[in-house]
Formats: structure tokens, sequence, C-alpha cells
């Protein structure tokens, strides 16, 4: 199962890298998704281009931290629950040694 959705989350990745590599930044960027073309609403105008690159990018990133999230969620699974302070209190020293107090003085 870890295999499995280990597999998607790479693919995921991928695809999450090559979808913001072809959105146009402000600099130009990659840009290569958006198109010359005359003025219109043809079919993969820079606009349209734009909207489904974003849209895409927000569903790959979602799936992206699901997979993420699932893993972790795997990796601990069937495990002790460890804590830190568990081990501090285990190789503290049993005899302390600190400044003499006079008594009865």
């Amino acid at each position: 199962m870890e295999t499995l959705v280990l597999t998607i989350h790479i693919l995921i990745a991928l695809g999450l890298v090559i979808t913001v590599l072809l959105q146009r930044s402000e600099g130009g960027g990659l840009g290569i998704g958006g198109g010359g073309g005359g003025g219109g609403g043809g079919f993969m105008t820079a606009r349209g281009t734009a909207n489904l690159l974003t849209r895409l990018t927000t569903i790959l990133a979602v799936g992206f931290f699901t997979t993420t999230v699932t893993l972790a969620i795997m990796a601990g699974a069937g495990k002790e629950p460890v804590s830190i302070v568990d081990d501090v209190i285990k190789e503290a020293p049993a005899n302390t040694s600190g400044p003499v107090v006079p008594t009865g003085q």
C-alpha cells in the first residue's frame, strides 16, 4: 500500500513541477503554456491557459499534501509512541551531588 501511495506521490510531484514551469510569470519565465495568436476567444487563449494551469496547480497541490499526510500516517502506524522525556529520565544520573549543606550549626 505504501508503495502505491509513494508512486502516486512522486507522479503528482513531477506533474506539479511541470505545471508550475509552464505558467507564465511576471517576467516571462518559461511561459511555454501561453501562445501567440491574435485577439478573440480562441480555444486556448492566454487567459484560458492561465486559468487551466492555475486550477491544475491547485488540484495537484491538494493531491501532493494529501499524499504527504497519508505517507506520514502510514509511516507511524503500528508503532508505539515515543517520548523524548522518557529517554531523558532513563539517562538522568541516579545520584546527584550538590553543595554540602551544613546541618545543626
